[in-house]
C-alpha cells in the first residue's frame, strides 16, 4: 500500500469511528450514559505500605447506594483505570460510576470532562483527523502549507489546554492557604528503564498531617520534598487549601515555579504555533510565481 492509500486509511477509520462516537453520544447509548452515576462516601483510608509503588495512590473503601436496589456497597478503591486518589480524608465524596447491575465495577470518576457523555474516544479520533490532515497536507501541497497546518494544530491545543486554567484555579484556592505540621508516613518507589536500559528509580513520599478542623488527611506528594528517597519519618509544614483539601503543598516556594512552568509551555506552544505558520505562509507567498 502506497502512502495515499495509508493516509485513506488513516482519514476513513478514525472517521467512521469518531461519527459512530458522536452518533451514540447524541442517542444517549455510550456505555457512560448507561452506567449508573452516584456518590460514595470514603469510610476508610489505607495507608500505602513503605516501598510500594504510587501507581494505586491511596487506597480507600468507600460505600456507596445503588439507587435501583436501594442496596448499599462497600468495596475497596486503588487506582484501578488511571484514576487514582492523590489525597484522601474519612468523609471525601467522589462521583462514581458502574454498569448497571453491576457495582462491583464501580470506577471512581476523579476528572468527568468528557466522561458523562462518552465524548472521551471520538475526540481523539478528530484529533487524529487533524494530524492526518497535517501530514496529507505535507505530501499533497508542501512542506509551507504543511508548516501552516502545522501551526494551526498546535495553535488549537494550546487554546484548548486546560493547564493554565488549572494553574488560575490553584493559585486561587492556595492564595489563602493554612499552614500545618505533617509527616512523611510512607515512601512509595517506582523503577523504571530508560531507553539505555538503564534502571531509574523514582520515590513519592506519602505525608499525614491533620486539618485545623481535625480531619486527618492522608496525601501523596509527587513534588516539592527534597531528597524524597530519605524522607521517611521527616517532620514538615503542609500548606492545604482550606476550600480543597486535596490541594496541597509541602512548598510553596516549589509550587508556584512549577505553576509558572506550566504557563510558560502553554505560552510558548502558542508561540511556536504563530511563529510555525508565519514561516510557512512567508514561504508560501514567495513561492507563488510573480506574473
Amino acid at each position: 500500500m502506497n502512502w495515499q492509500g495509508m493516509l485513506g486509511l488513516w482519514w476513513t477509520v478514525p472517521a467512521g469511528l469518531a461519527l459512530v462516537g458522536y452518533g451514540g453520544s447524541l442517542a444517549g447509548v455510550t456505555r457512560p450514559q448507561r452506567a449508573v452515576w452516584v456518590t460514595a462516601r470514603v469510610v476508610e483510608v489505607h495507608q500505602p505500605e513503605h516501598g510500594d509503588s504510587k501507581r494505586p495512590g491511596i487506597p480507600v473503601t468507600v460505600v456507596f447506594q445503588d439507587p435501583d436496589t436501594g442496596m448499599e456497597f462497600r468495596l475497596r478503591h486503588a487506582g484501578r483505570n488511571n484514576h487514582v486518589v492523590d489525597a484522601a480524608w474519612l468523609g471525601r465524596e467522589f462521583p462514581v460510576r458502574y454498569p448497571r447491575g453491576r457495582p462491583e465495577r464501580f470506577h471512581l470518576m476523579l476528572d468527568t470532562v468528557g466522561e458523562t457523555r462518552g465524548l472521551g474516544a471520538p475526540n481523539c479520533m478528530v484529533f487524529l483527523l487533524l494530524v492526518g490532515l497535517v501530514v496529507q497536507s505535507f505530501f499533497a501541497r508542501g512542506w509551507p502549507t504543511g508548516l501552516i497546518c502545522l501551526g494551526g494544530l498546535l495553535f488549537l491545543i494550546g487554546a484548548l489546554s486546560r493547564d493554565i486554567r488549572s494553574v488560575r484555579a490553584r493559585a486561587a484556592l492556595l492564595d489563602g492557604a493554612v499552614a500545618v505540621p505533617g509527616r512523611v508516613v510512607a515512601v512509595t518507589k517506582d523503577v523504571y528503564t530508560d531507553g539505555e536500559g538503564s534502571e531509574i528509580v523514582n520515590h513519592a513520599p506519602v505525608v499525614a498531617f491533620t486539618t485545623r478542623g481535625g480531619i486527618l488527611v492522608t496525601a501523596l506528594c509527587r513534588e516539592g520534598i527534597p531528597k524524597p528517597g530519605l524522607s521517611l519519618g521527616r517532620e514538615l509544614t503542609i500548606h492545604y487549601a482550606p476550600a480543597d483539601w486535596s490541594v496541597l503543598t509541602p512548598d510553596l516556594d516549589h509550587d508556584r515555579r512549577d505553576r509558572a512552568a506550566a504557563v510558560r509551555f502553554v505560552v510558548m506552544l502558542r508561540l511556536a504555533a504563530i511563529a510555525t505558520v508565519a514561516t510557512g505562509a512567508n514561504s508560501l507567498f514567495h513561492l507563488v510565481p510573480v506574473t
